[in-house]
């Protein structure tokens, strides 16, 4: 793998110089836990008469050694990893792995910490300090970058050993709890502390070789988690995030507090459809079409798409309608179109659905799967496609008591990653939530959804000839009749059709709004009047917010990319897809078209039409509901009187 322009090479010399002291860790040294609790004893190794006992490792760095009155405990990792199986005196190739792992780790976390140290001018304060020369006035810098080396260090050492341990992971997995024990004093006493606790975690949840795998990467996940978190608010630490460093042997790149991975990808068993297999749904079916070809820009060397830059991505999008409509067909040829452009450019292609097996009764367990999930999809080396299918069911409504706390986790993550304080939108993947009833998904959450598709299935005679035909199969020898097969879902034809429609708002409430607004501003081509129509709607929905408007922005920046990026550039990539990002760019420049009247007019309505729809279907369950329980309630009385008689 070549680098790329941001990247700089950690040689193997660099590394494997520290073998020796990340080998002695291994072995053993005194650590004397702060702020976690010990729940088991240290693992003694077992030693043969006259073979010498390997030096424990001490810290080496002046006047920073921590004096405390609790006991030291010796910890021996190679000791705890080799009792993962007792039946067998043999240290098991499982167990082998994990040391080296481990000891790769370690070594790499040590050389960048070196490089950091040497890019922050921190080696030169240990210098003077070991001298006895350091500057009064500078120990309060001496201070931070210890504890920003030894957040770099920490996070480096857990995300090394999770990326390297990936390979061997089995469908075991482990609860290991929170990381606790992050000490920042100094960079080896951060490994200490994580080496200690990990020691611990083993012998809690490693009986077994599968055990011990699963382990030892969980709790890596959590000590990266930990260590991110405290990096957020610590100085110092842009020596290390604006840096990238590549380990050619590994293929593993080092980019700040990023969780690294293996940019692999998914295998999916879905059966695949194509397009003319979806009957009715012409504006979804567009808009997913040209979503699986935007997705194909992605830059993986400048980790950015064109159109994320341009303004034309969808990065969330909503598809609703009754059931049977066809959404999970819709979802079943996006992820054919994108696994098959991708085997053609021979990128890594990763799709995942969140559904309700991951609602959790442990608490923090059901936001950690959703929390998994996005961070599976998010990863900058792969193209990623996640699904939440039945979102209503999923992601809890505040404030409505059926909600159980699991769905409101899964709704709080899913809030804060697709538009917190820190999303970033790289044009790599793209997430669709899909309901029969978006009614009651949470406001909030469901307006995140950058795009609305709306699956309302076959709708005219031809559809249903279509649909028919299609499901008949070819067992019959049942004359077609007049009928052209699938030209009613010949897409552009159907498309400009169905935006047409949008001229005129489609729902009730929202034509009112819309007469109204223009018997009092006349037609609606300004931006003022545009935005005086936008207002009205507020004051008849007071749900219709800044967000709201973002989202009718965004869907019309979409269509100004009003075009699907040519068959041949998927089938050979030779003509887009290899070629550089401004090169790129360059090329979806020429294709985009101005900016009209009537798209933002048409892209109001679409946008407007869903949150009445949602609104009057909210009201009309809510009303239904009140209806049923006076029923109930009446029926109560009559009963309970009849009885009392």
């Amino acid at each position: 793998m070549s680098l790329t322009s941001d990247q700089m090479e950690l040689r193997e010399d660099e590394i494997q110089k520290h073998y020796g002291a990340a080998a002695a860790m291994l072995e053993g040294f005194d650590h004397t836990p702060r702020i976690a609790k010990s729940k088991v004893e240290a693992a003694a190794p077992e030693r043969s008469p006259g073979v010498a006992r390997t030096r424990r490792f001490r810290s080496t760095t002046p006047g920073l050694v921590t004096r405390s009155t609790a006991r030291p405990e010796g910890v021996h990792l190679v000791a705890r990893i080799e009792a993962a199986d007792d039946d067998d005196p043999l240290t098991s190739p499982l167990q082998a792995t994990a040391q080296h792992v481990l000891r790769r780790a370690l070594a790499v976390a040590l050389a960048v910490g070196e490089a950091y140290s040497e890019a922050s001018g921190l080696s030169e304060l240990k210098r003077a300090n070991l001298a006895g020369s350091l500057d009064a006035g500078r120990k309060g810098e001496f201070g931070e970058l210890l504890a920003a080396e030894a957040l770099a260090v920490a996070h480096v050492f857990a995300n090394a050993s999770a990326y390297l341990m990936a390979p061997h992971a089995s469908e075991t997995q482990v609860e290991v709890g929170d990381a606790e024990e992050l000490l920042t004093d100094h960079a080896q006493l951060a490994l200490h502390g994580a080496l200690w606790e990990l020691d611990q975690k083993l012998a809690q949840f490693a009986p077994d070789d599968a055990a011990l795998i699963a382990a030892i990467a969980a709790y890596a996940e959590q000590l990266m988690e930990k260590a991110a978190l405290r990096a957020q608010n610590a100085p110092r630490l842009a020596p290390f995030t604006d840096a990238a460093w590549h380990i050619e042997a590994d293929d593993l790149t080092i980019r700040g507090f990023e969780p690294a991975a293996k940019a692999k990808s998914t295998t999916l068993t879905m059966t695949f459809k194509k397009p003319h297999e979806v009957v009715g749904n012409h504006i979804a079916k567009y808009q997913a079409m040209k979503l699986s070809k935007m997705l194909m820009a992605y830059d993986f060397d400048r980790r950015l798409n064109p159109f994320a830059e341009l303004g034309g991505f969808i990065f969330t999008f909503m598809g609703d309608g009754k059931p049977g409509t066809g959404k999970t067909t819709l979802i079943q040829m996006m992820a054919g179109l994108v696994n098959d452009y991708c085997q053609v450019a021979g990128y890594p292609f990763r799709y995942q659905n969140l559904s309700t097996d991951n609602i959790d009764s442990y608490q923090g367990k059901s936001g950690q799967n959703a929390k998994t999930f996005i961070n599976s999809i998010i990863d900058p080396g792969v193209i990623g496609f996640g699904t939440i299918d039945d979102i209503d069911q999923l992601a809890g409504k505040r404030g409505d008591r059926q909600s159980s706390a699991g769905q409101l986790e899964i709704t709080a993550v899913l809030m804060e990653s697709f538009a917190g304080a820190n999303t970033v939108v790289r044009g790599n993947c793209t997430f669709g939530m899909f309901s029969n009833y978006p009614e009651n998904v949470d406001d909030a959450l469901r307006q995140r959804a950058g795009a609305r598709f709306l699956v309302d299935g076959p709708q005219t005679r031809e559809d249903y000839v279509d649909i028919l035909n299609l499901l008949m199969g070819k067992n019959h020898s049942i004359p077609l009749g007049e009928h052209e097969p699938f030209a009613a879902q010949e897409i552009k034809k159907a498309v400009a059709k169905s935006f047409e429609a949008h001229a005129k708002p489609q729902e009730p409430g929202l034509m009112n709004v819309f007469d109204r607004a223009e018997n009092q501003i006349g037609g609606l081509d300004t931006i003022a009047k545009l935005g005086s129509y936008l207002k009205m709607i507020q004051q008849a929905d007071e749900r219709f917010t800044g967000r709201a408007i973002k989202n009718i922005t965004d869907a019309v920046k979409v269509r100004a990319m009003d075009f699907e990026l040519p068959d041949e550039w998927m089938e050979n990539p030779e003509l887009f897809l290899f070629k550089d990002y401004d090169a790129k760019k360059a090329m979806i420049e020429e294709l985009r078209v101005p900016i009209t009247v009537e798209m933002v007019i048409q892209e109001i309505n679409r946008y407007a039409d869903s949150e009445f729809r949602y609104a009057d279907k909210s009201d009309e369950v809510a009303i239904e509901g009140m209806v049923r329980d006076f029923g109930r309630q009446e029926e109560a009385k009559k009963r309970y009187l009849k009885e009392k008689k």
